[in-house]
């Protein structure tokens, strides 16, 4: 994997684990339920939008192309009787 495509891979564990922790907040954390109805939509919306992000990413690294896999490194069937 290049350094870049590392690097979105990262980007995406770390969005994921923020957008966990706030729908876990908007969800389940009774102070969420006492901030001003205008500030609750715009945190439901922020995730939303953390979660289409996600998406994104991961449709990018979905992407990538595929690392080759255990096969042969030379084209020839039999590379010990290419000619010198």
């Amino acid at each position: 994997m290049q350094p870049h495509q590392q690097r979105v891979v990262d980007e995406k564990a770390e969005l994921d684990t923020k957008a966990k922790a706030l729908s876990e907040f908007i969800g389940n954390n009774p102070i969420f339920d006492t901030l001003d109805p205008d500030e609750q939509e715009r945190l439901k919306v922020q995730n939303d939008v953390m979660w289409q992000y996600s998406e994104i990413l991961g449709a990018r690294i979905a992407a990538f192309p595929k690392a080759a896999t255990n096969g042969p490194t030379c084209s020839l069937a039999t590379p010990w009787l290419a000619p010198d």
